[in-house]
């Protein structure tokens, strides 16, 4: 389809060409050129992709008539677009031929070239010689061969080379008027005007040179003839207006994130872009995540269509830290990035790209990837990307996959709950024309959630000190180690796979208060190892369930539905609590230990009588024991 369009464009043009080269039957004096004239080229330059969508303009449908026309510049004023240079060169003269060929005689209007290699590189770049002009023309001047060529001749001759290759074509073009002297139109003003006038009449050739950000598909180089024939073929016109076409649109830029452990069961350690990505994720304090940022390259069809910037700024909240020294970037055909053309990395010899870390806005930390000379050059110019597909240049409209991981912190800079923790992008792009450029804004959010567990004795006497849990998540099948801060909470750090390596968690020692951050939405449960003395422990495990689904709210940057939280407690619903603004932070856990049974007293109230009633005890036995014998005796002697 794109190469319809392309097609389209060139017919348009070209048919501004044969027009210009048509006979008049006209017998007025302005039938005949007027070679003390002067003439004039116009431009109108308009954003017909955006007037097609919006059912404004059918651009298959309107052939340009190289006359001004108010009811095109009025429907198409509001797509205006500015910051296009075209530029010109005079490759030829305008001349009449009279005489007899094959004894018929003809009359017709040529253009003649010089016959220096300088003054036909432009017909060498479209595969004409000397030998494809209209001999009987040509002629000696002196001491210079001059070569003259038919409207035909010419107008078939670029169409060939378009539809053969439209990027090598349009890029030797070009740079024959770059090189040989061509003269640059203003740019186009906010109008999508440009004029240059006073010219000497004779066959231009019109390439556009420069282009704003959002141009995608650059004019076809075209001939304008000054004078060209009206098209009503009565009169030539020396004052052409033209409304060349341009393709518009822009890159697309995403960034998602996912848990990087596969164990976590977020993913299963693939590195498929599907797997587990997502707008928004949860993991908790301590874990190392997956990053990626998927952006498809805008058309690029010649050299004025080059990007030349191509920059990716990325956020970081203070909450999250870059781990460094590890982003990659992948080039693939397809958007599920499975049809790989290149892969490019911070250690390459030849560096295709920068990073470079800075300080942003409260205390975030910003990441810029850059492409340098040589990576940009890779991407506007690469050959052998499409095949024989002869529309597109280097990696146009191919998909570029970075890659990097971040760790969450283990502290108070996290956001806790449904505020949430985002990413943000920012991609930069600008095309030949850098003073205009454009931007794609993208964001991700990451959430992590926390406990607050209350410790309390049924007499309100116990010693919090002596009181230990551990915490276990079930989903996952591991143990939380975690840090304590100075003010006394505890920052998860680390999945353990051993309860002997997991930390005791010890409440607070004034308030029996245990909060821990940094948790996922799993289902956790929390033991009590150890109580204070004189107090039972709880018979059974705890069981939290953190969960996590979309809410009603919409990020205004990714358009992704935002997560919100909610908690059990040994399967009963409890309200999360807030941290710091954020709602829906923190499970509330009371836990509540009793007294056990009490055994008798000891001590110097209580020791000396188990002593007196030993001692009695035994002296009885004693009495009975003597008794018995001594009635044994006297029975012997009876």
């Amino acid at each position: 389809m794109k190469f319809k369009r392309i097609l389209a464009v060139l017919m348009t043009i070209t048919i501004l060409f044969s027009l210009a080269i048509s006979a008049s039957a006209a017998s007025t004096p302005e039938a005949t050129i007027d070679f003390s004239k002067k003439g004039s080229i116009s431009l109108y330059k308009y954003d017909m992709t955006s007037a097609a969508e919006d059912g404004v303009w059918n651009t298959d449908s309107y052939v340009s008539t190289g006359l001004s026309d108010s009811n095109v510049e009025q429907a198409l004023n509001p797509y205006a677009v500015q910051g296009v240079e075209f530029s010109y060169l005079r490759v030829a003269d305008i001349s009449t031929f009279s005489g007899l060929v094959n004894g018929e005689l003809i009359n017709t209007v040529l253009y003649g070239v010089r016959g220096t290699e300088q003054d036909m590189a432009w017909l060498a770049a479209l595969g004409l010689t000397a030998a494809d002009c209209f001999a009987p023309a040509t002629k000696v001047v002196d001491g210079t061969t001059w070569y003259y060529y038919e409207s035909d001749t010419l107008i078939v001759a670029l169409q060939e080379k378009l539809a053969e290759n439209a990027t090598e074509i349009k890029d030797a073009l070009e740079a024959i008027v770059k090189n040989n002297g061509g003269t640059a139109m203003p740019e186009t003003d906010a109008y999508g005007h440009s004029e240059v006038s006073n010219l000497d009449l004779g066959l231009y050739l019109v390439v556009e040179t420069r282009v704003p950000e959002y141009v995608v598909n650059t004019t076809a180089p075209f001939f304008a003839s000054l004078p060209m024939t009206t098209i009503d073929g009565s009169e030539w016109n020396y004052d052409l207006v033209l409304y060349p076409k341009n393709a518009t649109g822009s890159p697309t830029l995403e960034k998602t994130l996912r848990e990087s452990q596969p164990d976590t069961g977020k993913n299963d350690g693939s590195n498929d872009i599907h797997d587990g990505y997502a707008h928004t994720g949860t993991a908790s304090d301590g874990d190392v995540i997956d990053y990626q940022i998927i952006s498809r390259l805008p058309i690029i069809t010649s050299k004025a269509s080059y990007l030349t910037t191509y920059t990716f700024v990325d956020t970081l909240c203070k909450g999250v830290t870059y781990n460094k020294n590890d982003v990659k970037l992948e080039w693939f055909k397809d958007a599920d990035c499975t049809d790989k053309i290149a892969e490019w990395t911070e250690d390459d010899e030849t560096a295709k790209f920068n990073v470079s870390y800075a300080a942003g806005e409260d205390d975030a930390e910003v990441m810029t990837i850059a492409m340098t000379a040589s990576g940009l050059s890779e991407i506007n110019s690469a050959s052998t990307v499409y095949g024989s597909d002869s529309v597109y240049s280097g990696y146009s409209e191919c998909y570029v996959r970075i890659t990097y991981s971040a760790t969450v912190n283990s502290d108070a800079t996290v956001v806790y709950g449904d505020g949430g923790n985002p990413n943000e992008v920012v991609l930069e792009w600008r095309r030949t024309n850098t003073a205009y450029y454009d931007t794609l804004k993208d964001c991700c959010h990451l959430y992590t959630y926390g406990l607050e567990l209350t410790k309390s004795f049924s007499d309100n006497a116990g010693d919090y000190s002596e009181v230990t849990f551990t915490v276990y998540n079930e989903t996952d099948g591991y143990w939380l180690k975690a840090e304590q801060s100075e003010d006394g909470l505890y920052f998860v750090t680390d999945h353990v796979s051993t309860e002997a390596d997991a930390t005791n968690f010890i409440p607070n020692s004034e308030t029996g208060i245990l909060t821990i951050k940094g948790m996922e939405d799993d289902t956790y449960t929390a033991t009590e190892t150890h109580t204070a003395k004189g107090y039972t422990l709880l018979r059974d495990s705890v069981t939290i369930v953190i969960s996590v689904r979309e809410s009603d709210v919409i990020c205004e940057v990714c358009s992704a539905a935002l997560l919100t939280a909610s908690a059990t407690v040994d399967g009963k619903a409890v309200p999360m609590k807030p941290d710091e603004g954020s709602v829906n932070a923190i499970v509330p856990l009371k836990v509540v230990n009793t007294r056990g049974p009490e055994l008798p007293k000891t001590g110097d109230n209580g020791l000396w009588q188990y002593g007196i009633y030993g001692a009695a005890f035994i002296a009885a036995a004693c009495l009975v024991l003597y008794l018995a014998l001594r009635k044994r005796k006297v029975e012997d002697k009876k």
